[in-house]
């Protein structure tokens, strides 16, 4: 099997190992079925071949692309050249891509700058009540994903409108795309399919003073992501998985 490329963007070593994880977890993944690059830490290799591998996988981060080049750390903006760098590559081939919460900003803006912006959608940490789309219910991605569910969320900037070649596959009352596929293989959630609560509850501990919720609320977010019923999502990392190792 061609090991799955997974792209990190968290410069922090704690919550970069937690996101790795999770989706070796729920992706059924082993260490050796994957190549990991911390792109705060390393390149992207200049001959990189995307058909070396099965896919790729995006996995969250702070940084925002709506953001200025003035609003932007040296750090942030090469972490989002180096995801950018890619996304022609991987359109224009339909190859199989899974963008979770940052992915679907870096997908937005390459497909159409001004797309991904803070006006609307934004949403706090929280457990969001998501719809399945009549297109997303024959989707192979979203097989055995009930029509309703719930993800955990936390993000200042959103899709706001589809851009041209994609489809909407799930929504919620508080952002409007919470998933799109781009042609048949791009695939990019506004959620994070990959975390539980125990996940969540990491997340928080470290994310506390990044402007997501007042840092006094994260004992209570806690309680909130341990009370939440969230377990669907991870079937769409598992079906990605599923469906693209080759």
């Amino acid at each position: 099997m061609k090991p799955f490329l997974i792209l990190q963007l968290r410069p922090e070593t704690d919550a970069s190992e937690d996101e790795y994880h999770a989706f070796l977890d729920k992706g059924g993944l082993t260490e050796a079925q994957t190549h990991r690059i911390r792109l705060d830490q390393q390149d992207i290799p200049s001959d990189l071949c995307l058909e070396d591998y099965s896919g790729v996988i995006v996995g969250g981060g702070p940084g925002c692309v709506s953001d200025t080049p003035e609003q932007k750390s040296p750090l942030e903006a090469r972490i989002e050249a180096a995801c950018l760098s890619l996304m022609p590559q991987i359109t224009q081939q339909d190859f199989p891509f899974l963008g979770c919460c940052y992915g679907i900003g870096i997908l937005g803006h390459h497909l159409e700058p001004g797309s991904v912006t803070k006006s609307n959608y934004g949403e706090a940490v929280s457990a969001s009540k998501c719809q399945v789309t009549e297109a997303g219910k024959i989707d192979p991605i979203l097989n055995g994903v009930p029509e309703k569910f719930e993800a955990f969320v936390g993000h200042k900037e959103a899709l706001q409108f589809l851009p041209n070649g994609c489809t909407q596959l799930a929504s919620s009352p508080t952002c409007r795309f919470q998933m799109i596929r781009h042609g048949k293989n791009v695939y990019a959630t506004q959620f994070h399919p990959e975390a539980d609560a125990h996940n969540f509850e990491t997340r928080i501990g470290i994310y506390k003073h990044h402007g997501y919720f007042p840092p006094d609320e994260a004992s209570s977010l806690i309680e909130m992501v341990h009370a939440a019923n969230v377990y669907a999502p991870a079937t769409i990392v598992r079906n990605f998985v599923r469906l693209h190792h080759r």
